[in-house]
């Protein structure tokens, strides 16, 4: 990428040469512009069970169904984003899944 001299704006090319669009300023080099592109693409897309998804954080909460005083919690805009977020719990014991709106 070449810039202006004079007002630094991006060069454009006009032929051989590169002109600017904003003072037209005129080049004399050749421009000499190379682009390269590399992708590579996965072989297999990653699927997550949910018993190998253990990377919420326990809390001490109490379940409503069996009374256990551990559960995983987080957090999910429910509604619209002028009002407080819903925070879900889920208990470690039985895997009841309750929610608590703040």
């Amino acid at each position: 990428m070449e810039f202006c001299p004079n007002c630094g704006c991006v060069m454009i090319k006009d032929g051989d040469s590169s002109k600017c669009p904003r003072c037209e300023y005129k080049s004399k080099d050749k421009i000499n512009l190379e682009s390269s592109e590399n992708i590579k693409l996965k072989s297999q897309v990653a699927v997550i069970n949910e018993e190998d998804s253990n990377f919420l954080p326990e809390v001490d909460a109490e379940c409503p169904k069996c009374k256990n005083n551990k559960a995983s919690f987080w957090t999910l805009q429910t509604r619209s984003s002028d009002e407080a977020e819903t925070k879900f719990f889920r208990c470690t014991k039985c895997k009841h899944t309750w929610r608590v709106y703040k």
